[in-house]
């Protein structure tokens, strides 16, 4: 048995080992790709964009999402492991797609974070989820043109409108019924936040990291109260 548990051990080493080796390289590719297409076609069609209008638009954004970047950084890696968090990041689209894929997923087969088994999981449900992303958009690009009168009908266009409140609110309520007081409450809190400063609406990743130690917080008197009981 210690002889087996050491090969699976090592083979788990050696898997995330080639894991960070393939996704470094694809990361920096990628990063190469995203920033070298607008220099590539600027220069291929001759109109080369004013560097420094570049950097001060940049700089004007730029140091925002720089923090926002670090915080899903922080937050999102310990629960997608190596392979899932390669993959999210470099297809994107985590907080609608990826991250309720990869936490349905887990939950399905009951893997707790930080294991081998969510490792797997959440590397396989990100894959999938975005080989479906790619079809579903090489299918709307092929039948933009023929659905372009029904995608831009009036009856219609209120429908459009609501998609992602609706499709939010379908993830989140799996979640609110297992704890409708610990979900409400930051919920709230946030709800007003937004309220009483709609600007805040653009910096919503940022936010991300007072609303969870809202519900941390929440959490953590709540399983004091339990125990304090527990011992009474």
């Amino acid at each position: 048995m210690a002889n087996i548990n050491k090969k699976e051990s090592d083979f788990y080493q050696d898997y995330l080992r080639s894991t960070h080796r393939l996704g470094r390289l694809v990361s920096v590719i990628t990063l190469i790709l995203l920033v070298g297409a607008p220099f590539a076609i600027g220069a291929y069609l001759g109109a080369m964009p004013d560097l420094g209008a570049a950097a001060r638009g940049f700089l004007a954004v730029g140091l925002v999402w720089t923090v926002s970047s670090v915080a899903e950084f922080l937050i999102y890696t310990p629960m997608l492991g190596a392979g899932g968090s390669y993959l999210a990041f470099i297809t994107g689209n985590l907080i609608n797609m990826k991250i309720p894929c990869a936490m349905t997923a887990r939950e399905m087969v009951g893997a707790k974070t930080g294991t081998a088994e969510n490792e797997v999981i959440s590397t396989l449900s990100i894959a999938t989820s975005s080989l479906v992303t790619i079809l579903v958009l090489a299918v709307g690009v092929l039948l933009l043109t023929p659905l372009q009168p029904v995608l831009q009908s009036p009856v219609l266009r209120p429908a459009f409108d609501q998609v992602v409140p609706a499709l939010f609110g379908a993830l989140a309520y799996r979640y609110y019924r297992k704890d409708v007081t610990l979900a409400l409450i930051p919920l709230a809190a946030m709800s007003a936040l937004f309220i009483l400063l709609p600007s805040l609406a653009s910096s919503t990743s940022i936010l991300i990291i007072p609303s969870g130690a809202i519900a941390i917080g929440l959490s953590y008197l709540k399983f004091r109260k339990t125990q304090q009981e527990a011992r009474v």
